[in-house]
Protein backbone atom coordinates (compact mmCIF):
# COMPACT_ATOMS: atom_id res chain seq x y z
CA UNK A 1 0.00 0.00 0.00
CA UNK A 2 2.14 3.31 -1.61
CA UNK A 3 0.55 6.37 0.01
CA UNK A 4 1.20 10.63 -1.49
CA UNK A 5 0.11 12.41 1.44
CA UNK A 6 -1.04 16.04 0.10
CA UNK A 7 -2.63 18.41 2.25
CA UNK A 8 -1.72 22.36 3.33
CA UNK A 9 0.09 23.49 6.26
CA UNK A 10 -1.74 22.61 9.41
CA UNK A 11 -4.14 20.20 7.87
CA UNK A 12 -2.73 17.74 10.36
CA UNK A 13 -0.76 15.33 7.76
CA UNK A 14 1.64 14.22 10.18
CA UNK A 15 -0.95 13.47 12.96
CA UNK A 16 -2.84 11.13 10.81
CA UNK A 17 0.23 9.74 8.87
CA UNK A 18 1.96 8.44 12.21
CA UNK A 19 -1.52 6.71 13.16
CA UNK A 20 -1.69 5.08 9.79
CA UNK A 21 2.09 4.17 10.32
CA UNK A 22 0.98 2.83 13.34
CA UNK A 23 -2.19 0.82 12.50
CA UNK A 24 -0.44 -0.73 9.24
CA UNK A 25 2.77 -1.18 9.71
CA UNK A 26 4.14 0.69 7.33
CA UNK A 27 6.84 3.61 7.13
CA UNK A 28 6.02 7.46 7.33
CA UNK A 29 8.95 9.21 5.27
CA UNK A 30 9.04 12.95 5.42
CA UNK A 31 11.24 14.69 3.61
CA UNK A 32 12.47 17.11 6.24
CA UNK A 33 13.55 13.79 8.19
CA UNK A 34 15.78 12.25 4.80
CA UNK A 35 16.93 15.83 4.81
CA UNK A 36 18.28 16.06 8.23
CA UNK A 37 19.63 12.59 8.31
CA UNK A 38 21.48 13.07 4.96
CA UNK A 39 22.78 16.23 6.52
CA UNK A 40 23.91 15.28 9.94
CA UNK A 41 25.49 11.69 8.29
CA UNK A 42 27.34 14.03 5.79
CA UNK A 43 26.46 11.71 3.10
CA UNK A 44 27.25 12.92 -0.66
CA UNK A 45 23.50 13.83 -1.51
CA UNK A 46 23.43 15.81 1.79
CA UNK A 47 26.37 17.68 1.13
CA UNK A 48 24.89 18.67 -2.28
CA UNK A 49 21.60 19.51 -0.36
CA UNK A 50 23.46 21.56 1.72
CA UNK A 51 25.09 23.47 -1.12
CA UNK A 52 22.22 25.13 -1.98
CA UNK A 53 20.34 24.93 1.47
CA UNK A 54 22.75 27.36 2.36
CA UNK A 55 22.52 30.03 -0.83
CA UNK A 56 18.70 29.78 0.70
CA UNK A 57 17.81 28.22 -2.68
CA UNK A 58 15.35 24.85 -2.99
CA UNK A 59 17.19 21.80 -3.66
CA UNK A 60 16.56 20.99 -7.37
CA UNK A 61 14.63 17.54 -7.41
CA UNK A 62 17.41 15.02 -8.70
CA UNK A 63 19.22 15.46 -5.19
CA UNK A 64 15.42 14.89 -3.26
CA UNK A 65 14.53 12.49 -5.57
CA UNK A 66 17.78 10.77 -4.94
CA UNK A 67 17.26 10.48 -0.90
CA UNK A 68 13.69 9.46 -1.78
CA UNK A 69 14.80 6.56 -3.70
CA UNK A 70 17.33 5.34 -1.53
CA UNK A 71 14.78 5.86 1.49
CA UNK A 72 12.25 3.07 -0.68
CA UNK A 73 15.23 0.87 -1.27
CA UNK A 74 14.85 0.01 2.41
CA UNK A 75 13.47 -3.18 3.70
CA UNK A 76 10.77 -1.38 5.82
CA UNK A 77 9.56 -0.21 2.82
CA UNK A 78 8.53 -3.46 1.41
CA UNK A 79 5.33 -3.42 2.28
CA UNK A 80 4.53 -0.20 1.58
CA UNK A 81 5.18 3.43 2.47
CA UNK A 82 3.78 6.98 2.83
CA UNK A 83 5.24 10.00 1.76
CA UNK A 84 4.51 13.13 3.70
CA UNK A 85 5.81 16.45 1.60
CA UNK A 86 6.60 14.84 -1.19
CA UNK A 87 6.08 14.55 -4.12
CA UNK A 88 5.27 18.96 -4.31
CA UNK A 89 5.23 19.04 -7.95
CA UNK A 90 3.73 17.71 -11.22
CA UNK A 91 7.56 16.86 -12.19
CA UNK A 92 8.04 15.01 -8.99
CA UNK A 93 5.13 12.99 -9.07
CA UNK A 94 6.43 12.06 -12.48
CA UNK A 95 9.81 11.07 -11.84
CA UNK A 96 8.96 8.87 -8.86
CA UNK A 97 5.90 7.33 -10.55
CA UNK A 98 8.81 6.33 -12.96
CA UNK A 99 11.15 5.30 -10.20
CA UNK A 100 8.31 3.13 -8.54
CA UNK A 101 7.39 1.36 -12.21
CA UNK A 102 10.87 0.48 -12.72
CA UNK A 103 9.88 -1.63 -9.36
CA UNK A 104 6.66 -2.94 -10.42
CA UNK A 105 4.93 -0.81 -8.20
CA UNK A 106 2.67 2.48 -8.30
CA UNK A 107 0.65 4.98 -5.91
CA UNK A 108 -1.96 3.18 -4.75
CA UNK A 109 -3.84 6.12 -2.95
CA UNK A 110 -3.61 9.93 -3.02
CA UNK A 111 -4.95 11.68 0.30
CA UNK A 112 -5.67 14.95 0.04
CA UNK A 113 -7.24 16.07 3.53
CA UNK A 114 -9.22 19.98 2.93
CA UNK A 115 -9.29 22.11 5.42
CA UNK A 116 -10.69 26.02 5.13
CA UNK A 117 -8.49 28.64 4.64
CA UNK A 118 -9.35 30.68 7.64
CA UNK A 119 -9.47 27.53 9.60
CA UNK A 120 -5.81 26.69 8.99
CA UNK A 121 -5.28 30.04 9.45
CA UNK A 122 -6.54 29.92 13.52
CA UNK A 123 -4.69 26.76 13.62
CA UNK A 124 -1.28 28.05 12.45
CA UNK A 125 -1.50 31.07 14.18
CA UNK A 126 -2.54 29.98 17.77
CA UNK A 127 0.60 27.84 18.04
CA UNK A 128 3.42 28.12 20.71
CA UNK A 129 6.52 26.50 21.53
CA UNK A 130 8.25 26.21 24.23
CA UNK A 131 11.52 28.29 24.34
CA UNK A 132 13.08 25.30 26.77
CA UNK A 133 12.23 22.09 26.05
CA UNK A 134 10.54 22.47 22.83
CA UNK A 135 6.52 21.42 23.43
CA UNK A 136 3.35 22.66 21.60
CA UNK A 137 0.92 24.42 22.83
CA UNK A 138 -2.60 26.35 20.96
CA UNK A 139 -4.30 28.94 22.49
CA UNK A 140 -7.66 27.71 21.77
CA UNK A 141 -7.16 23.88 21.34
CA UNK A 142 -4.43 22.95 23.92
CA UNK A 143 -3.61 26.31 25.86
CA UNK A 144 -1.31 25.77 28.69
CA UNK A 145 -2.28 25.60 32.53
CA UNK A 146 -0.12 29.27 32.82
CA UNK A 147 -0.15 31.89 30.35
CA UNK A 148 2.60 31.54 28.48
CA UNK A 149 4.03 29.16 30.83
CA UNK A 150 4.99 25.37 29.64
CA UNK A 151 3.13 22.86 31.94
CA UNK A 152 6.25 20.00 31.68
CA UNK A 153 9.40 22.70 32.58
CA UNK A 154 7.90 25.81 33.46
CA UNK A 155 9.77 27.55 30.17
CA UNK A 156 8.71 30.41 28.34
CA UNK A 157 6.21 29.63 25.39
CA UNK A 158 6.82 32.12 22.12
CA UNK A 159 5.33 31.84 18.91
CA UNK A 160 7.52 30.80 16.35
CA UNK A 161 8.06 33.32 13.11
CA UNK A 162 6.83 31.52 10.30
CA UNK A 163 3.34 31.48 12.22
CA UNK A 164 2.62 34.75 12.59
CA UNK A 165 -0.62 35.36 10.15
CA UNK A 166 0.89 37.20 7.10
CA UNK A 167 3.74 34.71 6.63
CA UNK A 168 0.91 31.48 7.15
CA UNK A 169 -1.22 33.59 4.21
CA UNK A 170 1.48 33.62 2.44
CA UNK A 171 2.66 29.99 2.82
CA UNK A 172 -1.10 28.79 2.06
CA UNK A 173 -0.94 30.87 -1.14
CA UNK A 174 2.40 28.90 -2.00
CA UNK A 175 0.83 25.53 -1.28
CA UNK A 176 -2.73 26.14 -3.43
CA UNK A 177 -0.36 27.51 -6.63
CA UNK A 178 2.06 24.24 -6.62
CA UNK A 179 -0.06 21.97 -5.30
CA UNK A 180 -3.45 22.37 -7.14
CA UNK A 181 -1.60 20.74 -10.92
CA UNK A 182 -1.01 17.77 -8.44
CA UNK A 183 -4.21 17.49 -7.18
CA UNK A 184 -5.23 17.40 -10.54
CA UNK A 185 -2.30 14.59 -11.52
CA UNK A 186 -3.65 12.08 -8.79
CA UNK A 187 -7.17 13.04 -10.05
CA UNK A 188 -6.84 11.96 -13.45
CA UNK A 189 -5.29 8.76 -12.19
CA UNK A 190 -8.10 8.05 -10.18
CA UNK A 191 -6.13 7.48 -7.13
CA UNK A 192 -7.20 10.95 -5.47
CA UNK A 193 -9.20 11.14 -2.24
CA UNK A 194 -10.31 14.01 -1.10
CA UNK A 195 -10.78 13.59 2.95
CA UNK A 196 -12.77 16.26 5.36
CA UNK A 197 -10.54 17.74 7.55
CA UNK A 198 -12.70 19.44 10.12
CA UNK A 199 -13.56 17.54 13.37
CA UNK A 200 -11.19 15.52 15.60
CA UNK A 201 -8.15 13.32 14.96
CA UNK A 202 -10.25 10.06 15.87
CA UNK A 203 -12.86 11.18 13.18
CA UNK A 204 -10.45 12.16 10.28
CA UNK A 205 -8.79 8.99 11.07
CA UNK A 206 -11.47 6.86 10.52
CA UNK A 207 -12.68 8.62 7.05
CA UNK A 208 -8.89 8.21 6.02
CA UNK A 209 -9.08 4.09 7.22
CA UNK A 210 -12.34 3.97 5.21
CA UNK A 211 -10.82 4.71 2.21
CA UNK A 212 -8.16 2.73 2.68
CA UNK A 213 -10.09 -0.53 3.64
Amino acid sequence: MNIVFLGPPGAGKGTQAKRITEKYGIPQISTGDMFREHLSKGTELGKKAKEYMEKGQLVPDEIVLGMVEERLKQPDCEKGFILDGFPRTVPQAEALDEMLAKWGKKIDYAIAIEVPDEELVKRLTGRRTCKNCGMMYHIIFKPPKEDNKCDACGGELYQRADDNEETVRNRLKVYHESTAPLIDYYEKKGVLHRIDGMGSIDEIFERIVKVLG
